[in-house]
């Protein structure tokens, strides 16, 4: 883009004051994108009420982004840059990742989405590090380290004489730091573990997060080395190695360490898989030292303190009449290679080593949303040899038109300074702004703003239930199957209804076949075509794509091996895998501190009716509901909690009556051996006609209160000044921790599109 001449730029304040209150936002929203902006992007004044629009956000944002341009030429027309900014945001063309649509032109003005620390084998290094991410998190940023260069558990510490306590119990350290730290902040603190294959711990951290329990504050990967895929390949052992004095510890089956991983990934998704050695090749300054870590989901490979902020175009925005627009495209590539570029400038960096890191390669990640719908714009299905043959072009355009853009801005503002020496320097004609320009990244809550799928993700569900007040359900359907089908004629609520049940048209016979498959979703797309999508889209991709490979809950872990194998022979940076319902009841408690896993233990074992002792010990507990005063009264035998009794205050038909039966049922499933998290999952966020309360304490219903009562006699708590529902276990059941909704995992995060909940943001 080249520079314009100046013109008079309308006089104005850099820092226009908020109104008192917002405007109505013009702007086409859906109510999950206004739900998601009021609650993390919009200004807000002391008592939690945006005090901006959508509009004003993207203005504040354009602007701040736009103000870089002087630092390279006085003479720019800062003003039309600003307004091509604003434009591309509000037409939904192009999002920045989510801390700078918060975070621009406001006082904390840190605009990064990704980060990577190094983790020395010291305790200084180890706490320093600590430090650092927690001031990383408060900032609203995510944090990845590899905890390889650790020694391992039980070996020597010279300077006491005693020994290490290993990679796995530090990570633990910082599980509980970002759990500390993210409860103040807009954005959820998000951590990425990596561990080499050939640490001498790699067997415990492998199994580190497998009962869900522990460490939930991380997406946990290996770092696999050809040498060890060779080794499963050949049936080979290979080595362990003691990161502190280089020597072999032992040797292990190869092939019996990747079951492991294998069966792991397949009983709850992790850990995933970075082929470290694929990455390394494509490491633009290998100079300054190799990769050992990526962000959060993975697509975002990093040295250490460095960052990168990443921003998306919506594809869907790109098809008129059929067909590509590639023109419309190419303008919108290179219009955001200069916004990320830019966010380089204005960015309040939280720590000074990490700028210096950014600043020195300059690297940015532009991705694509909206994937799904474009495709079906073009009538190609996602699980066809011409749709992946269609993505490989696609994502070479895309970043032929980013380095172009890139070069560019080369020549106006000068190559990143540590481009002497990287893999550019001797290639002609390659002189470039930024080490790497492309990303494909989950775009989960900017998605949801575009109302658009997310990254290169089919669709997740055609159509979904919402739930709404007085538990009305409100079927939501995909814009672009409900078009279709009401041009068709094939339009039906009933239709609609049945398509919620699993939120596929798969067996739906009165679609057309060809409709059917063009709106496959996740679970319709064969996995063999998850990895070669995610492969076609690797092949022109600076640094790595986040995908997950969705399967149904019968598949097996020679499935997931397959999958696997497949992704390092096609050239994938990394895998995620997410076996349907896999996480959702997957321990069964079968008496007080034992557990057996669903898989292995029948349903009349794992739910044996435990008889009624004489004598029982419990606690009371008042909750506030709309209804009145709510007495709840929990008790519990040798082995767990046992019965619920409540009263409602004075209140009595429906209220007394159904809080009765919730309590008999809650009984009933206890002394039966149900999971309490299974029932806290169930009752949790039931909404009725009279809420009690906002934020945290907000009791939308009798049930939710009976589900909170039953989560603080758990924890302990003695009063209701905490957001309940144990996220992480929610989170473990497929279930929204805020509206009860599906859960869509992708890249090793998790989404829900119906009240715009995000894991990661």
């Amino acid at each position: 883009m080249a520079n314009s001449q100046a013109l008079e730029t309308p006089k104005r304040s850099e820092a226009e004051p908020a109104p008192s209150q917002p405007a109505a936002s013009r702007l086409p929203l859906s109510e999950s994108a206004l739900a998601v902006l009021n609650k993390r992007y919009l200004r807000k004044d002391d008592n939690g009420n945006p005090i901006e629009s959508a509009e004003e956000m993207f203005r504040r944002v354009a602007r701040h982004i736009a103000s870089a341009e002087k630092l390279f030429n006085s003479g720019t027309d800062v003003y039309a840059i600003e307004e091509a900014f604003y434009g591309v945001m509000t037409n939904f063309e192009f999002m920045p990742n989510s801390p700078t649509l918060m975070n621009a032109g406001r006082e904390l003005g840190q605009l990064s989405a990704c980060f990577v620390l190094s983790i020395e084998d010291s305790m200084e290094s180890i706490f320093d590090t600590l430090k650092n991410t927690a001031i990383i998190h408060k900032s609203g940023g995510g944090t990845g380290f590899s905890f390889s260069r650790l020694r391992p558990k039980s070996d020597v510490v010279q300077s006491t004489k005693g020994v290490s306590s290993g990679p796995v119990s530090f990570m633990s350290v910082f599980d509980s730091a970002t759990e500390a730290v993210k409860q103040g902040g807009t954005r959820r603190g998000a951590n990425m573990g990596i561990l080499r294959i050939d640490h001498p711990d790699i067997l415990e951290f492998i199994n580190c997060k497998r009962d869900n329990e522990k460490i939930n504050n991380f997406n946990i990967s290996v770092a696999v080395t050809d040498t060890f895929m060779d080794a499963v390949f050949y049936n080979e052992e290979y080595d362990l190695l003691n990161p502190r004095t280089k020597g072999v510890v032992r040797r292990l089956s190869a092939r019996e360490v990747f079951d492991k991983i294998v069966e792991s990934a397949w009983l709850n998704g992790e850990p995933g898989i970075i082929f470290i050695d694929r990455v390394n090749r494509d490491n633009p300054t290998p100079k300054l030292g190799a990769i050992e870590s990526t962000n959060p989901c993975g697509e975002q490979p990093l040295l250490p303190y460095e960052s990168c902020n990443l921003g998306s175009i919506n594809l869907a925005k790109m098809v008129e009449d059929g067909r590509v627009n590639y023109a419309r495209l190419e303008k919108t590539v290179k219009l955001a290679v200069r916004f990320l570029d830019n966010v380089i400038e204005v960015n309040q960096f939280p720590l000074k080593r990490i700028e210096e890191m950014t600043k020195g390669n300059r690297k940015i990640g532009l991705g694509v949303m909206g994937f799904a719908e474009m495709l079906i714009l073009l009538g190609l299905p996602y699980a066809s040899k011409e749709a992946v043959k269609f993505a490989e072009g696609l994502a070479e355009f895309v970043r032929v038109k980013a380095r172009d853009a890139s070069h560019e801005l080369a020549e106006e503002r000068g190559v990143f300074p540590n481009f002497p020496g990287s893999i550019y320097d001797t290639r002609e004609g390659t002189a470039l702004r930024n080490a790497t320009t492309t990303t494909i990244a989950p775009t989960g809550t900017i998605s949801i703003i575009s109302n658009c799928s997310s990254g290169i993700e089919p669709l997740f569900a055609i159509s979904f239930v919402r739930n709404v007040m007085d538990n009305d359900k409100l079927f939501e359907v995909n814009p672009l199957f409900e078009e279709i089908a009401k041009k068709e004629g094939f339009y039906s609520k009933a239709l609609i209804e049945r398509i919620a049940e699993t939120g596929s048209v798969k067996h739906c016979t009165e679609v057309p076949e060809r409709i059917r498959n063009l709106f496959m979703t996740a679970h319709d797309v064969p996995p063999e075509y998850h990895i070669r999508m995610q492969t076609a889209f690797q092949k022109f991709t600076d640094n790595a794509v986040s995908k997950t490979v969705n399967f149904s809950k019968e598949a097996t872990r020679e499935d997931v091996a397959k999958v696997y194998n497949l992704a390092f022979r096609l050239g994938c940076k990394g895998v995620t895998i997410y076996r349907d319902g896999s996480r959702e009841g997957q321990v069964l408690t079968a008496g007080k501190g034992k557990k057996a896993e669903a898989a292995g233990v029948s349903a009349p074992e794992a739910y044996r009716k435990r008889k009624r002792p004489k004598v029982l010990k419990g606690r009371s507990v008042q909750m506030e509901t709309g209804c009145g005063p709510l007495y709840i009264t929990i008790n519990e035998d040798e082995e767990g909690l046992f019965e619920l009794f409540n009263t409602i205050g004075k209140a009595g038909g429906c209220a007394a009556s159904q809080s009765e039966a919730i309590g008999r049922l809650v009984s009933l499933a206890w002394r039966s051996g149900v999971p309490t998290e299974s029932i806290v999952k169930q009752l949790i966020g039931i909404s009725c006609h009279k809420p009690k309360g906002v934020g945290p304490t907000k009791i939308s219903s009798c049930a939710d209160a009976i589900a909170k009562a039953i989560r603080m006699c758990q924890e302990g708590v003695t009063t209701v000044s905490k957001t309940f529902g144990s996220v992480e276990e929610l989170l473990a059941g497929g279930a929204c921790p805020e509206c009860g909704g599906i859960l869509e995992h992708e890249g090793g995060c998790a989404v829900c599109r119906s009240c715009a909940f995000s894991e990661c943001a």
